[in-house]
């Protein structure tokens, strides 16, 4: 028996589906060595709040607008996280870029998850839909969901773990985000949540 728990915060932008499929994954005992402790949003309107406040987990509101400078923003997620003793940091879907002052407080201590098959139609600007129209639009066969530690350089960090899906013939992008989704990305991030927190707690003994 696990008499302790990594510590996990995940950081969302929107309806949280990623932070849904690690919660399930916690229920259905696929994450054993790590616990989703809070959640925090950089958006007020975000449904992935509510799903945190569904299952009585911490959850937070903090922008960069309400900060005042991205450096307030980042002292003020920092201050919250270090006071909850955080040990991984989950983003699903935080749509923020953080700065290296950031990632090297948290160095290997943050996992991000990507809906392409990384390097392809990653970096700045490729999130959400458009990642998906781009490989339609180069006509790529397999695409696919990587994660990834994160550091200063967007979709830049060491790879965890990746999955390939299959592009099929009448694909839209919505159709395609779905699959990935549903075949990639809810299968390999909680996998990848599981497999930091071990080497974590591996690491303290």
């Amino acid at each position: 028996m696990l008499t302790e728990k990594v510590r996990i915060a995940v950081l969302v932008s929107g309806g949280g589906t990623n932070l849904q499929a690690i919660l399930d994954a916690e229920d259905k005992g696929i994450i054993r060595s790590g616990e989703v402790v809070l959640v925090l949003s950089n958006k007020k309107s975000a449904y992935a709040l509510e799903r945190a406040e569904k299952k009585g987990i911490e959850n937070h509101f903090v922008s960069r607008k309400m900060a005042g400078s991205q450096e307030k923003f980042e002292e003020e997620l920092i201050r919250i996280l270090d006071e909850r003793k955080i040990d991984l940091i989950v983003l699903a879907g935080f749509l923020a870029i953080l700065s290296e002052k950031f990632t090297s407080h948290f160095a290997d201590r943050i996992i991000n998850i990507h809906p392409s098959l990384i390097p392809s139609f990653c970096g700045e600007g490729y999130y959400g839909l458009k990642v998906h129209e781009e490989a339609l639009k180069r006509g790529v066969k397999v695409t696919g969901a990587t994660v990834h530690f994160v550091n200063e350089i967007p979709d830049g960090g060491k790879i965890i773990a990746q999955k390939a899906v299959e592009i099929k013939e009448n694909d839209t992008p919505e159709i395609l985000q779905k699959r990935v989704m549903e075949q990639a990305e809810w299968v390999i991030f909680p996998e990848a949540v599981e497999t930091v927190s071990c080497k974590i707690l591996a690491e303290r003994s």
